[in-house]
């Protein structure tokens, strides 16, 4: 009976230690994914969470909440968006969140072209308007939110950036017809 050298052990209980850490890994991965779900398309049916409003009927950006559980929520507007995202009463755990590029999408028909909202640029302060009068922009590139600021007025922001004060403000002006 030959036994096995102390040092064929060690690489055989490292070589299993090596494997449960990439199994380990693999369902880390399989999990981050579940938690972050990508973008879902808008269908003819797909309303706003807030307001019922059927988002393919209206200009402007959309934006939608994934969360971990559950359905997502869709937004008609960013202003509606931010409302949701800044309110305290926002509990539930979001596993993505995602607008649209109005570099890469037509503002009265956006379709497609969804990005992490985590990642974008906004402009605040345009003249122009989405689904409740006065929204903000979203943008993947400097460039593209810069030529949109020249266009048509703002400010461009980062998401970390946008207020409630903003928002409020935003959604003031689209009550009162400004």
């Amino acid at each position: 009976m030959t036994l096995p050298r102390p040092h064929a052990h060690a690489h055989a209980h490292a070589a299993r230690r090596l494997a449960c850490l990439a199994a380990l890994l693999a369902l880390g991965a399989c999990s981050q994914a579940a938690k972050n779900p990508p973008a879902q398309e808008i269908a003819a049916d797909t309303a706003c969470a807030l307001d019922g409003m059927m988002l393919q009927d209206f200009p402007g950006p959309k934006g939608q909440i994934q969360y971990v559980e559950g359905k997502p929520d869709f937004y008609c507007d960013l202003t509606e968006l931010f409302a949701v995202l800044l309110a305290p009463e926002q509990k539930r755990q979001v596993g993505g969140l995602f607008v649209q590029d109005m570099g890469k999408a037509d503002w009265d028909h956006p379709r497609g072209n969804w990005i992490a909202a985590k990642t974008a640029l906004f402009v605040v302060g345009s003249r122009k308007s989405g689904s409740m009068g006065p929204t903000f922009g979203a943008f993947s590139t400097q460039a593209a939110a810069d030529a949109f600021v020249h266009q048509q007025g703002g400010q461009v922001v980062r998401f970390e950036q946008v207020t409630a004060a903003m928002v409020n403000a935003r959604r003031a002006g689209a009550m009162h017809g400004a």
